[in-house]
């Protein structure tokens, strides 16, 4: 009899051990199509020794909750970051080529000079509340951007010095108001930093740029079809052979704005007497 209660508190014991590692397990970040955890990633980051630069290359991380972590200059060319939840993580200088950021949290994420050449990134989500506070906004400063396609409210965004040539901020829609609710009509980067940026044959077609800073940027052949550039800075910049049919420059500054004469459609842009130069 005695022999039979001691194995049952030894058997209790042994359950009650089990169960905190079992509720550890149910809150782990697990996505049913992804190919790591959470936990496995974070690991892996914290272990890797000083210059190592972590291999994820063409791996599945939809909805994995990866924020604040620093990757280390990772590479996750050809990944699938689908609603993949980046708050506060430190990207930069990692390699997110050819990557889908789609549906991604962005929130103060860092991806200065991050290699983002050829992703996605539709539809994040960037503010921590409906305030669209501009602090949330990620930073890409000179990140490499080229040819990647854009559908976002990046407000508030830093771009300074990024590579943008071939960048594609034009509308996902053929017109406004078609497709579904949650689709942007058009690609809102009120009050971006594109100090310094590269934004040759980059299409922002009907972008509402209001406030932003386009010193010294080159725009040589850029598409800027129907965009709100009130209040825009474009001191210094290139514009050669750009096309602003359409667009509204009311207290936009040109001043020293290179090429002004090759800029096409300058006759149908709005508010152009509204400009300073």
């Amino acid at each position: 009899m005695a022999a039979a209660f001691l194995r049952q508190i030894v058997l209790c014991g042994l359950m009650s051990l089990a169960a905190p590692a079992a509720a550890e397990e149910a809150r782990e970040n697990v996505s049913p199509d992804a190919d790591f955890t959470a936990r496995e990633i974070t690991l892996q980051l914290f272990n890797a020794k000083p210059g190592e630069h972590l291999d994820y290359a063409g791996h599945d991380f939809t909805y994995l909750d990866l924020s604040g972590l620093d990757f280390k200059q990772a590479t996750l060319a050809r990944s699938d970051l689908y609603g993949v939840d980046l708050t506060g993580s430190d990207l930069r200088g990692a390699d997110i080529s050819n990557t889908r950021l789609d549906r991604a949290v962005l929130i103060r994420a860092d991806l200065s000079g991050a290699n983002l050449s050829g992703a996605t990134i539709f539809r994040p989500t960037v503010y921590s509340d409906m305030q669209n506070d501009h602090a949330d906004a990620p930073r890409f400063a000179g990140a490499d951007l080229t040819g990647i396609r854009v559908q976002a409210d990046l407000s508030g965004a830093d771009f300074r010095g990024a590579d943008l040539t071939r960048a594609d901020f034009s509308p996902l829609e053929a017109r406004p108001g078609q497709g579904t609710l949650v689709t942007l009509a058009k690609n809102v980067l009120k009050s971006c930093d594109f100090s310094g940026a590269t934004l040759r044959e980059a299409d922002l077609t009907r972008s509402v740029l209001t406030f932003s800073s386009m010193v010294g940027a080159d725009l040589t052949g850029a598409r800027l079809v129907e965009a709100d550039l009130s209040q825009v800075d474009f001191s210094g910049a290139n514009l050669s052979g750009a096309d602003v049919t359409g667009a509204d420059f009311d207290g936009a500054n040109l001043a020293g704005v290179k090429g002004l004469e090759t800029v096409k459609g300058l006759d149908q842009a709005l508010h152009l007497d509204k400009a300073f130069r």
